[in-house]
């Protein structure tokens, strides 16, 4: 089944009734890293803070009678489950929704307001793969109909609505458009609308570095499951892409980078301090991604600002992923003598001025010589880091330093 820029332009018309555009707006910031115009599209600002509303309701509208009456079911990190649960709630067809574990509290709770009694939430499983084989038995099984979060000309012709309302919203096409990569739903879309009507528009494509499947689809031939998925940026940690939507990407002509999850948390926190924007990891992709991209000066971007659906309980973890990214953060195993006035050398000999101790975990052995402690050492700037170095190597205490790939980092992180 293929996709065409007139089931963009037909999901558009289904659209219109329930949700307006979201906003296109200029980013000062990002213009000025650049030297070129950068505009966010804020997708964040739908009624389910995600694009998801758009190929949900599409697909949902578009059944039959007696396919209503069947009700539907679905897998979902989280923002596909909320446009299901939304586009179910104004159609009035019942719904059983798919969640892995991992899913943020907070968009679980968003899910079951959404959806109200036609909903029923079920978690299961660790990642997003896990969730969709328990949601396609449940089809099979019981005869519901399957709302796929990408992998439907459905979905994907309702996702590509939005490059369809970039363009109707900027006075000429950009010169390029970055787009999150989760399963390819919404770049699949974007490059189905833009490669019939504005085929000179550049599209990037970009996914994290831990879930980086389309990258994988690509160099394969075909699409291939990931050995391991790092489930941190929850909305894009796809293991597999969709067989739809891969060769649509495959043929459409579209660059695809990987973002570390450190840089996206540092576009995140830029995004929260400087913009009072709320994304997402996910959400925070496609601006992430110019701090590595070569964007020609005096041109004109546009960055899908795809998800704001953020748990607020996530940003200590947000803070300390981006601070390690930065080079700003970093641990050690130190062995202390166990003797009166040992912390307070380390503090005058070791720690610069600006460098400050973030944590430090010790028990006192009296049976023993010296003891280990876990110190986190927060610097002033990444620089210091030789000359801090430097100083634990004259120091009287043995010193290690735990590399971010450690085992025990994960303890940390």
């Amino acid at each position: 089944m293929t996709v065409t820029a007139s089931d963009v332009d037909d999901a558009a018309g289904r659209l219109r009734a329930v949700i307006g555009p979201s906003p296109l707006q200029i980013s000062p910031r990002l213009s000025d890293a650049v030297g070129g115009e950068v505009w966010l599209k804020r997708e964040d600002l739908q009624p389910v803070r995600s694009y998801k509303i758009r190929g949900a309701f599409n697909l949902i509208a578009q059944l039959s009678a007696e396919e209503r009456a069947r009700g539907v079911v679905c897998a979902s990190a989280g923002n596909h489950a909320q446009g299901v649960a939304f586009a179910c709630a104004r159609l009035g067809v019942t719904a059983r929704i798919y969640l892995p574990r991992t899913t943020p509290r907070q968009k679980r709770d968003r899910v079951a307001r959404l959806g109200g009694k036609v909903v029923e939430t079920i978690v299961i499983g660790n990642t997003y793969d896990d969730a969709a084989a328990a949601a396609a038995q449940d089809a099979a099984e019981n005869g519901a109909t399957l709302v796929p979060a990408f992998d439907d000309p459905r979905t994907v012709a309702g996702q590509g609505t939005v490059a369809r309302e970039i363009l109707s919203q900027l006075a000429d096409p950009p010169d390029r458009i970055i787009v999150p990569i989760g399963g390819g739903g919404l770049l699949a879309g974007t490059v189905t609308y833009l490669r019939e009507r504005h085929p000179e528009v550049e599209i990037i494509g970009v996914e994290p570095a831990g879930a980086a499947s389309m990258a994988a689809a690509l160099a394969a031939g075909a699409p291939t499951a990931l050995a391991e998925v790092e489930p941190f940026v929850d909305g894009a940690a796809v293991r597999r892409v969709g067989d739809t939507t891969f060769p649509i990407v495959r043929d459409g002509r579209v660059a695809v980078h990987s973002v570390e999850e450190g840089r996206i948390c540092v576009e995140m926190l830029a995004l929260y301090q400087t913009d009072g924007i709320i994304a997402e990891p996910a959400g925070a992709l496609a601006p992430a991604a110019l701090g590595q991209l070569e964007i020609p000066r005096d041109s004109t971007t546009v960055c899908l600002l795809s998800g704001g659906n953020n748990d607020v309980s996530r940003y200590a973890d947000i803070v300390e992923r981006a601070l390690v990214w930065e080079g700003r953060k970093h641990y050690f195993l130190v062995e202390f003598p166990q003797e009166p006035g040992a912390l307070r050398s380390f503090l005058d000999e070791v720690l610069g001025p600006d460098d400050d101790i973030t944590l430090f975990e010790y028990t006192k052995r009296s049976n023993r010589e010296t003891g280990p402690a876990l110190v986190g050492v927060e610097l002033g700037d990444p620089d210091d880091l030789e000359a801090l170095l430097a100083r634990m190597e004259a120091a009287p205490p043995q010193i290690e330093r735990i590399p971010p790939d450690s085992p025990l980092f994960r303890f940390l992180l």
